[in-house]
């Protein structure tokens, strides 16, 4: 296990500590607080929820870890995404981390190309920022994001942080350099700047992207400037080492991921599984259910499923039975009904019916609600 640190801010104070007034002669010493809750803006950032299975993916999507979406485009193989354990004795372990994000990849065998992309995103409501503390205008306002990486390569890769309302901005920075199948945990404390602009709505406002490879029509051979808010445009990063996106089966795990409000990385807040599980709800729900759905009339007049919690938005569901989407049986005769596509959507639930003029149930079913910024 091993530490990157990889900015100093000189000058900058414990805005996150709690200062106490303890020596004798009345000066102040920082006391750092780790127990304060409510602090950690990531949701599911140990990775200890995942409603979706483990995924071969070749296109962007969700697979497995809650929250983290995977962003691809060029791959000549897919890339594995499962929830993976942390080994017993090692740090992160140590310090309660029990579950990681792990990339495998495929056989990229035409080797890195050009636009080729691979990258893990973890994208925040505009509100949740917007309302963090974090005064995002000034220079002198920090947020500090820290989490731990291992890649099974030595290299090290890029981090980008994107406000995206108003002119979009980007500040990118870079891990250091990785021992190969070593856990190592990094800091980086960023600044406000003027140009930013955060809107106080559940839209996409915000986002962290932790890039396993980038290529060279998006990236900078050289004046390329990290550790500061730049216009998001391309290039987007400097040059980015290809040695991981080229390796057969190299894996790439993430776990502890923090963002929080100050210019310190205390200690990460761990929630238990409920919580942080209706956390994850409020962008993508799947349940089993047994329940009347429609009516005689094929009217709907009130949701007939409730979600555990209030959604970001109106979700998009679907339903599933005996692995088909929308397949249903009607609660006369078994038979399977068709014209079962009518939604409607809301925040807190959806509603549907079929076609045939008579009440339906859906027998031992689940339900799919994604309302993922």
């Amino acid at each position: 296990m091993s530490e990157i640190k990889v900015n100093s801010i000189k000058g900058v104070g414990a805005s996150a500590a709690a200062i106490t007034v303890n020596n004798t002669d009345g000066t102040c010493t920082a006391n750092i607080t780790n127990n304060l809750s409510n602090r950690r803006l990531t949701i599911n950032g140990d990775m200890k929820v995942a409603q979706r299975p483990s995924a071969a993916i070749s296109s962007t999507a969700y697979g497995a870890v809650d929250r983290y979406q995977l962003e691809v485009s060029g791959l000549d193989e897919g890339v594995t995404v499962a929830q993976a354990d942390v080994a017993s004795g090692t740090t992160p372990y140590t310090l309660g981390f029990r579950k990681a994000l792990k990339l495998t990849n495929g056989n990229q065998s035409n080797g890195a190309g050009a636009t080729d992309t691979m990258r893990i995103l973890h994208k925040f409501e505009a509100q949740d920022i917007a309302q963090s503390g974090w005064n995002y205008k000034s220079a002198s306002s920090f947020i500090t994001l820290s989490f731990w990486i291992k890649s099974s390569v030595a290299q090290s890769f890029k981090v980008a942080l994107i406000s995206w309302d108003g002119s979009i901005r980007t500040f990118v920075f870079d891990t250091g350099s990785l021992t190969a199948d070593t856990w190592t945990k990094v800091t980086k404390t960023i600044p406000g700047n003027s140009n930013i602009t955060i809107d106080n709505d559940n839209n996409l406002g915000f986002q962290i992207s932790f890039f396993q490879y980038l290529g060279t029509t998006y990236t900078a051979s050289s004046g390329y400037i990290e550790d500061q808010w730049n216009a998001f445009q391309n290039p987007q990063t400097p040059d980015q080492t290809s040695t991981w996106y080229t390796t057969n089966d190299a894996t790439y795990e993430l776990t502890g991921v923090q963002l929080e409000v100050g210019s310190v990385a205390t200690d990460f807040e761990h929630r238990c599984y409920q919580e942080e599980l209706y956390r994850c709800y409020r962008y993508y729900v799947q349940r089993g259910f047994e329940v009347l759905m429609g009516s005689k009339s094929g009217a709907v007049g009130f949701p007939r499923i409730n979600y555990p919690v209030v959604m970001r938005a109106a979700a998009s569901t679907y339903i599933q039975y005996d692995g088909t989407n929308g397949a249903v049986r009607n609660q006369n005769d078994g038979a399977k009904v068709t014209g079962f596509s009518t939604y409607n959507h809301y925040d807190y639930g959806f509603a549907s019916r079929g076609s045939n003029g008579s009440a339906n149930i859906i027998y031992s079913s689940t339900y799919y609600a994604d309302a993922e910024l």
